[in-house]
């Protein structure tokens, strides 16, 4: 379990990846950029205009590693996977379990009630860490309105209410976002979350990240044999990973959101690291991009306590982790589904 496969994230435009033996090979122009022992490898993540050849895809597809094709801006267009696996007992349990009105409720409030939990976290650590009193107020108070929340979340039986509470504390989260940017705040401070498109740089930051974890969690639902599509918080939708969107609820603030302040406040990023277009939308361009992937593995790599597991877990396994609990609990193993709550 302790073994981190790496993604390989391939950003540059034309790029061919093909096959050679156990070796994935990288070429721009004919001229090799990269390769990398396949076997190393859990996943391979392609932006924009790149090519793999059929040998890789079928490869891939039979060792049940996926490749994820996104646009360049980040945005997902498709996943080639290969045959479904998993225990077909294990994919109707989870079906049973939304039909059980009681059962979904209770996992949904665990996920929401693990959002908000870590959302408080980064906004009390941050409060901590204030340079003014203005911020430090304004986070303290938003802290504060998380913990109302978070007591409403365990009482809720209704789960539109409970997709109510969890919108107040991301609305409450990001409305003292900017309070969290300490340098170049007129750049990288927001008023609001933009998706789509992204109106700032920090919301394009954050829009790239949560799709590379939305990745991450997709693969680790399919890991362990659980349906991405079947989930409990988030509607279900034709093409949409319903549950993939439930598990990251719980690592947005601490994996994605806390690396984006970490890189900005860093000064990392920078202005000449995003493209602006008409209409309003602002993307990372090819270097911002490659900064971001860049961080984001080393991060994967920086090991966190797990509360129910015990002792140092790397961040990269976390979602996996937590679809194995997931499905414990949907087997009957667990009583209840446990969140991850970092500290």
């Amino acid at each position: 379990m302790r073994q981190l496969l790496n993604t390989l994230y391939v950003t540059k435009p034309r790029a061919y990846l093909h096959l050679d033996h156990d070796t994935v090979r990288v070429e721009v122009e004919r001229q090799l950029q990269l390769q990398a022992p396949l076997l190393q490898l859990g996943s391979i993540v392609c932006f924009g205009d790149v090519m793999l050849s059929p040998a890789l895809m079928h490869r891939c597809a039979a060792d049940g590693r996926s490749i994820v094709l996104l646009n360049s801006n980040g945005r997902f267009q498709a996943r080639i996977e290969g045959p479904t696996s998993g225990n077909v007992l294990l994919r109707r349990a989870q079906h049973l379990a939304l039909s059980d009105p009681a059962r979904r409720l209770e996992i949904a409030r665990s996920m929401v009630a693990g959002k908000i939990r870590n959302g408080r976290f980064i906004l009390m650590r941050a409060a901590r860490e204030a340079k003014t009193i203005d911020d430090q107020d304004v986070l303290t108070q938003a802290a504060r309105l998380h913990l109302e929340i978070l007591e409403r979340v365990a009482t809720r039986d209704d789960i539109d209410i409970l997709r109510g509470d969890e919108g107040d504390a991301a609305r409450i989260y990001f409305t003292a976002f900017s309070c969290m940017v300490r340098e170049a705040r007129g750049t990288f401070g927001i008023a609001e979350r933009s998706r789509r498109p992204p109106r700032d740089p920090m919301n394009a930051v954050l829009s790239f990240l949560y799709t590379l974890v939305r990745a991450e969690c997709t693969a680790a639902l399919e890991g362990v044999g659980l349906d991405p599509q079947i989930g409990f918080l988030h509607a279900l939708r034709p093409g949409r990973p319903a549950l993939a969107l439930d598990l990251m609820e719980e690592f947005r603030s601490l994996f994605a959101d806390r690396l984006a302040l970490t890189l900005v406040n860093r000064k990392e990023l920078k202005e000449s690291d995003f493209e602006r277009f008409d209409g309003g939308a602002v993307y990372l361009n090819e270097s911002g991009r490659r900064t971001v992937i860049l961080a984001y593995q080393q991060r994967k790599e920086n090991e966190v306590d797990h509360r129910v597991l015990g002792g140092k877990t790397p961040i990269g396994l976390i979602p996996h982790l937590q679809a194995r609990l997931l499905a414990r609990h949907l087997r009957n193993d667990l009583p209840h589904y446990i969140p991850f709550v970092g500290r």
